[in-house]
């Protein structure tokens, strides 16, 4: 049904158009929300296509399209999807429906400016995703964080302005590198195609300095340890909606770009500096876990769990080096890029659900101090059920999905080194002890004070968004094959070109 139209425009330039037109005609109309809902479902649906008409048996890129656009430069409109990008794809557009729906009685201030941010900032990460041109994807990944600069800084917190221009700072940091990176493979590749990029021979000297380049420009977007701490004071001031797709999509990119770019084009530095990147994911799931564990904002606690979280995603892609001198087969180097890519789609959901509930209670006692709840079971039961049930998926709970990507890596691991592993399964121990600290303190226990004691449960729509995510995560968690499926043979190529020197 999906298969001869351009999907991929289409998924792309919907959002972005029709964020625009609420952005432009909107303002104080009531139809500005349910417009934007229908835009965002109709993206939901059309994804949904991508997935149905995936031909998971090649690793070749589907749903191409492609024609001159900087004719002088021989740059292209290029586009396609992979067993690495569709998912994330779908991923996002399931996150701006939750989204939309989130902040639908929420916001009351400029609520069609809100709305279209987040629709044209759901069109520019699908482009991301999608993007075969190396110019083309450097666009689209600057221009998606204009719309999430402006809606942590007019729909943020007191402190926003901070945050806002700390995160500007980083990114712009990364991104100036990356562009580097990006203009000197074309000098060696003469195309901009990104495919291209991977056929390339280079020295290792060359390898080395893009693969640096690559490290700056990805390690701030996912974010790695020591180049973090915009993430937390970034969750802290954002609204709800803002930290849900900041949690869900904007650090998967990061995550993306070593998949796209750093592992197949220097493979041969990814392997020198194997070490580097499992220190500074190690560091991540080790280190970060304690700091989670001292916080006393609910969105500073999760934010930190993120970013710990984050750590299996990079140390499941770098482990595999060391998997191919330990073993004589690759299954464990594929358990590990698998692993990590699932870790990457479960936290979107989980991360999401997480700060969503946050949002519930923020909305109704406008705090993030855990200090200010207490007993919250008493006066919200059904929300209580859900922030729980949410809180033992994020620290890994068998039978949910936060439990099936860090299992994956960490059993890739111990082929790899059995320290690699131990450290990695600290994180069982870590999360449980900030997670279940921070649930026996908010929700159980009596009723701390008059506040708690006056709090409404969760609303219909509240509780449809949380049982969708709930659906989720229990599905992927005991059956994660329709998302390991679609990349299996994606991953085996990627493996095939990391194993080949380009020395």
């Amino acid at each position: 049904m999906f298969t001869d139209l351009p999907l991929l425009s289409l998924l792309i330039w919907l959002p972005v158009l029709g964020g625009l037109f609420v952005l432009v005609y909107g303002d104080k109309n009531p139809w500005a929300k349910p417009l934007s809902l229908l835009i965002a479902v109709a993206s939901l649906v059309l994804s949904i296509g991508l997935y149905t008409g995936f031909d998971s048996s090649t690793h070749q890129m589907q749903f191409v399209e492609k024609m001159s656009w900087i004719t002088a430069f021989d740059i292209n409109y290029s586009l396609g999807v992979d067993g690495f990008s569709m998912p994330l794809i779908i991923l996002t557009t399931f996150s701006t429906v939750i989204v939309v729906l989130a902040g639908w009685d929420v916001i009351k201030d400029r609520s069609n400016q809100y709305m279209a941010a987040f629709l044209i900032m759901e069109g520019l990460m699908i482009a991301v995703f999608s993007a075969l041109d190396a110019i083309l994807f450097y666009v689209f990944f600057e221009a998606m964080l204009i719309p999430l600069f402006l809606v942590i800084g007019i729909w943020g917190g007191p402190n926003r302005v901070y945050a806002t221009i700390k995160f500007f700072l980083y990114t712009l940091f990364g991104s100036v590198f990356l562009l580097l990176a990006l203009l000197y493979l074309h000098h060696v590749a003469g195309s901009f195609e990104i495919l291209d990029f991977h056929n390339v021979s280079l020295s290792m000297p060359e390898q080395i300095y893009l693969f640096l380049a690559f490290l700056i420009a990805f390690a701030v977007k996912v974010p790695m340890w020591p180049v973090h701490t915009w993430l937390p004071d970034a969750h802290v001031e954002a609204p709800t909606g803002g930290s849900v797709i900041l949690a869900a999509i904007t650090l998967k990119i990061g995550g993306y770009g070593f998949l796209r770019f750093a592992l197949p084009i220097a493979p041969d530095a990814s392997m020198a500096l194997d070490w580097l990147m499992i220190g500074l994911s190690l560091t991540a799931v080790v280190y970060i876990g304690f700091v989670a564990l001292v916080q006393t904002d609910l969105k500073k606690l999760i934010a930190y769990s993120s970013i710990a979280h984050m750590g299996f995603v990079t140390l499941g892609m770098f482990i595999i080096f060391r998997i191919f001198a330990n073993s004589a087969t690759g299954n464990g180097a594929e358990l590990a890029i698998e692993g990590a890519m699932v870790q990457m789609i479960s936290h979107g959901f989980i991360a999401a659900a997480m700060f969503l509930c946050v949002g519930v209670l923020y909305d109704r006692m406008h705090t993030r101090e855990i200090s200010a709840y207490g007993g919250v079971i008493n006066t919200m039961p059904k929300f209580a059920g859900f922030a729980v049930f949410f809180a033992m998926a994020n620290a890994g709970l068998p039978g949910t999905s936060g439990f099936v990507g860090e299992f994956m890596v960490i059993l890739a691991a111990f082929q790899a080194d059995f320290w690699f592993a131990f450290l990695a399964a600290t994180t069982l121990i870590l999360g449980a002890a900030y997670t279940l600290w921070m649930v026996k303190r908010v929700i159980f226990g009596d009723v701390a004070n008059d506040n708690v004691a006056k709090l409404t449960d969760i609303n219909r729509r509240e509780f449809f968004i949380l049982a969708t995510l709930a659906l989720i995560v229990l599905v992927i968690g005991v059956w994660p094959a329709p998302v390991t499926e679609v990349m299996h043979a994606s991953v085996e190529h990627l493996l095939t070109q990391v194993s080949q020197s380009k020395l």
